[in-house]
């Protein structure tokens, strides 16, 4: 993040005012790559103005004037190209952030309109319960390989062809689905998904836009995005389907992904990577193990990371398992479990469009990460003592804030930790974690809910996230100082 850009002289570096933000002077510059409106005012290591010789006629004219009034005018000229470059870029930047949060929005409620629609178009083709668990385990399964390849893609290809690979490997999974009319085209549909990760990308593009003190804020509010994305999008799905027919929501997914890509390819820039970075990245190959998990060997990451996978795994399972949990022990109905999906997503929304921007500006990270542990703790202590739907109502609302807590302000920390050139593969790695619980969530919970009961999943929760609480309270973490500035 704190490299300088290179602009049309390419030996030169060009600094931004001794008191602007250097993060957005850089994505002005970098991003956007137009030297135009930018001042070509040089500065010296300590900040002072350094002139250029012979940059021009004009130039050197001006440079040689002494007088009181031309300084004031060169430097009142100065001051306003500087203003109009720097409102012009942080224009742009607002505008390829609400991009990236429309193609999250409408990848998400897509994805969520098949999840509805899978089981019954399953079903239709003959495929049995064990069948339908294959089918749902080789999405996870492609979903987790696909994750740190997709991230380290965006890391050598930029954000641009990363999304637009999201994008279109959607529109080839809703195709495949819109033509699945034998069960082997209804799992060879599943291939694309290895591509699909449009929230990693957008995360990807936000971590590139915005300074360290604004990044856990903005990617707290693609949280906003997914709650709608569940609530819409699971609506949709129903609806569509039943008045339409099951492969209706399909072609919509098609129509909209597409567009998604159009969207990708036109607001996505696409900034060039320094020098020294590209030949970096241009020796390996992106799928380069040993290059993918570099980024955990920088310091600090391994712990947090494992701080993200095993302080959520316990509610993991428990909600990879809540479809049989909610009809054996609470006995809901289908119409009841959508009506608890959309509660949740609500929750979401709030929690992640609300209150994460707000106490990322009064508390540190770390204070913030503790703090979700501690609530996982006590959401444990709840889960182990239910037994009603009303008392998990209840439990909800603090899983919701510690799930969300903890996911937003892990991949800000880690995503600081690791050059800006890794970002991307650090994400992809981030979100191989639902995956991967997806994926051993099944085995682990039917064993825990068969031989324990419901109460084991809150006692694991308990203790798992209560020894995790002590551990970060003794720890010193590299990145312990790690804050917003």
């Amino acid at each position: 993040m704190s490299r300088l850009a290179l602009l049309a002289f390419p030996s030169w570096s060009l600094h931004g005012p001794p008191h602007s933000d250097p993060t957005r002077t850089r994505l002005s510059s970098e991003i956007w790559g137009s030297s135009e409106s930018l001042p070509l005012i040089l500065l010296d290591k300590r900040g002072g103005e350094k002139e250029k010789p012979a940059l021009s006629h004009s130039m050197s004219t001006m440079s040689g004037k002494n007088s009181p009034e031309g300084e004031e005018g060169a430097g009142r000229m100065k001051s306003e190209s500087w203003g109009q470059s720097n409102a012009m870029g942080e224009v742009r930047r607002g505008q390829v952030i609400l991009a990236a949060y429309l193609i999250v929005t409408l990848d998400l409620t897509f994805l969520f309109m098949q999840f509805g629609v899978i089981p019954y178009l399953a079903k239709n083709l003959g495929l049995d319960s064990v069948g339908f668990g294959y089918l749902q385990t080789i999405f996870g399964v492609l979903q987790l390989v696909g994750g740190p390849v997709f991230g380290r893609f965006a890391d050598q290809f930029g954000n641009r062809a990363a999304l637009t690979l999201s994008c279109a490997s959607a529109s080839a999974f809703f195709l495949l689905l819109s033509i699945s009319t034998s069960i082997p085209i209804l799992f060879l549909s599943r291939l694309p998904s290895v591509f699909m990760h449009g929230l990693p990308g957008a995360q990807k593009v936000i971590t590139d836009l915005t300074a360290p003190s604004e990044r856990a804020a903005a990617l707290g509010r693609l949280g906003l995005c997914f709650g709608v994305g569940v609530i819409i999008g699971s609506a949709l799905g129903g609806v569509i389907s039943t008045k339409f027919g099951v492969f209706v929501p399909m072609y919509l997914g098609l129509v909209g992904s597409l567009i998604n890509t159009v969207i990708s390819i036109v607001w996505i820039p696409s900034p060039a990577k320094p020098k020294s970075e590209q030949r970096k990245t241009e020796n390996s190959s992106v799928f380069n193990v040993r290059e993918i998990l570099r980024v955990m060997k920088f310091p600090g990451v391994m712990e947090i990371f494992l701080v993200k996978v095993l302080s959520g795994l316990p509610i993991g399972l428990f909600l990879v398992m809540f479809s049989i949990i909610s009809i054996e022990f609470f006995g809901l109905e289908a119409v009841e479990s959508g009506y608890l999906m959309s509660y949740f997503g609500v929750l979401q929304m709030v929690v992640q469009g609300l209150v994460i921007g707000k106490l990322t500006s009064h508390f540190t990270e770390q204070t913030l990460l503790k703090l979700s542990v501690f609530i996982f703790a006590g959401v444990g202590l709840g889960m182990a003592l239910m037994k009603t739907i009303w008392h998990y109502c209840i439990i909800v609302v603090p899983l919701v804030f510690a799930f969300n807590v903890q996911g937003t302000i892990t991949d800000s920390i880690l995503t600081k930790a690791v050059p800006s050139s890794d970002t991307g593969t650090m994400l992809g790695i981030c979100a191989s974690v639902h995956p991967l619980t997806r994926t051993v969530g099944p085995t682990l919970g039917v064993i825990l809910y068969e031989q324990y009961g419901v109460s084991s999943f809150g006692y694991l929760q308990l203790i798992v996230n209560l020894g995790l609480f002590v551990y970060l309270l003794k720890s010193k973490n590299p990145l312990r100082e790690t804050k917003s500035h």
